[in-house]
């Protein structure tokens, strides 16, 4: 019983703190206007693009991708090698091309067509179910998915969040990052998915960097357990 009043104190006080951080981030970075629904196949295949690289270049990878193939179908029988010219500048191009190819071969089979609109439609268990078992489709990218494109309230943890989460205090610090994104699906305050997803991104990119964080602009400066903190241009003792 103690343990699990225990386990109950320390999940509330986790909550009012992404409250906390949530509330200062859209204060300095504003919320975010709610995507409009979109083509859940076309977030999936953006976002395998994305993986262990920066948005610049997966842009440019789907960019290409789709300049190269502007019909899904043509995809299908497409070399592997041509896949991959398409899409280099992502990186892994070679692994990136066999999973794409194999992910639309898979949905062709299992719907009759190149269509993820049944996406739209599913909890967030059964995608997670449906898509994680395929290779190359991880939780992220099916989060990424359901947030972007169908507009479900999930948290996808990225690799900036998973950096700042465990900054903070909030992520353990072993924890991988799949273990991070299911445990930080019931604290993060109802509704606040995807200001909250957006907001720590953008703190990633140009406060809490991975070197040489900028501590002395952080609004979360009071509630980072960071033991390096860099507070010097502030004129702070860290």
């Amino acid at each position: 019983m103690t343990q699990t009043r225990s386990n109950i104190g320390q999940i509330k006080e986790l909550r009012h703190k992404l409250t906390v951080v949530e509330r200062r981030l859209e204060k300095l970075f504003g919320a975010p206007e709610k995507p409009r629904p979109s083509s859940p196949l076309e977030s999936m295949v953006h976002t395998i693009l994305s993986q262990n690289t920066n948005d610049t270049n997966s842009g440019r990878a789907f960019r290409s991708l789709r300049k190269s193939f502007p019909r899904w179908e043509m995809l299908l029988d497409a070399p592997a090698d041509k896949i991959a010219r398409a899409i280099r500048v992502g990186g892994l191009a070679n692994q990136k091309s066999r999973n794409i190819k194999d992910f639309l071969k898979w949905v062709k089979h299992t719907y009759g067509r190149l269509n993820l609109d049944a996406m739209h439609r599913m909890s967030p268990a059964e995608a997670i179910e449906t898509f994680t078992t395929l290779k190359g489709i991880g939780l992220k990218t099916v989060y990424v998915t359901l947030l972007f494109a169908c507009g479900a309230d999930v948290f996808p943890v990225d690799t900036h969040i998973y950096r700042i989460l465990k900054r903070l205090g909030i992520a353990p610090e072993k924890a991988s990052r799949d273990k991070v994104t299911e445990m930080m699906q019931p604290l993060v305050p109802r509704g606040k998915s995807l200001s909250l997803h957006i907001n720590l991104i953008e703190l990633g990119r140009r406060i809490c960097t991975a070197r040489q964080p900028r501590c002395y602009e952080c609004p979360l400066t009071d509630v980072c357990l960071y033991p390096e903190k860099n507070l010097g241009p502030a004129g702070k003792v860290c």
